[in-house]
């Protein structure tokens, strides 16, 4: 299997330097860029074709939200995932970042190893979702509106119930193995229905569809 590329974007040189050091140990992967800034982190993701971008929230010229949403918004860099980084699990620019198409966060705090592991999952098409500080952290931005988002709630017209109990579930932060055992499906069905409602609800990953779930006020915040 060929080496994850990943390109680090990060304004404290310290910090980007720890990560690479950290990121080259690794058998499984390479780091194929820096950047300073999101603008850089812009054009090195295309330049590298860097296969995960370590982003960073609050950085000068152009921060790591509008940075996300560019790399989201080109077609040719249609693989590359983002994985957010921040320094509190309770900064609400998260929910920015996941809705700009961020793939899921990390608190710069995070072991080592937890950051390597976040790095396959994103890299493997997956999301960095937990049922804890994620979900909480969501629902605590994403009020439930009185009237849901056109777009979110017309979009959710095109579900099936079971569908649409599959969404609620993913939203809640249960992976396929957990909706399977919730719903009495086999993981594969599960996993199939997670692939269905991505498809039309044109969501990157399963982080996009936590967010449709609560703009559409399919799920309300619980507190």
């Amino acid at each position: 299997m060929s080496s994850i590329r990943v390109l680090l974007a990060d304004d404290q040189t310290l910090v980007r330097a720890a990560f690479a050091m950290l990121v080259e140990s690794a058998g499984d992967m390479d780091v194929v860029g820096q950047a300073g800034t999101g603008r850089e982190a812009v054009a090195s993701a295309r330049e590298a074709r860097a296969d995960v971008v370590v982003m960073d929230i609050r950085m000068p010229d152009l921060d790591g939200i509008e940075a996300t949403r560019l790399l989201a918004a080109d077609e040719d860099l249609a693989g590359v995932k983002v994985l957010v980084l921040t320094t509190y699990d309770t900064d609400e620019h998260v929910v920015e970042a996941l809705r700009a198409g961020a793939s899921g966060f990390l608190v710069k705090d995070t072991r080592p190893a937890e950051l390597l592991d976040a790095i396959r999952i994103v890299a493997a098409g997956d999301s960095l979702l937990s049922p804890g500080p994620t979900a909480r952290l969501i629902a605590r931005v994403l009020r439930a509106p009185e009237v849901p988002a056109p777009s979110t709630a017309g979009a959710l017209g095109q579900l099936s119930e079971r569908e649409r109990q599959v969404l609620a579930l993913v939203a809640r932060g249960l992976n396929n193995s957990e909706i399977a055992e919730t719903l009495g499906l086999s993981p594969l069905t599960a996993k199939t229905h997670v692939s269905r409602i991505m498809g039309k609800l044109a969501a990157r990953d399963r982080a996009q569809l936590v967010i449709a779930a609560y703009e559409s006020g399919l799920v309300a915040p619980s507190g």
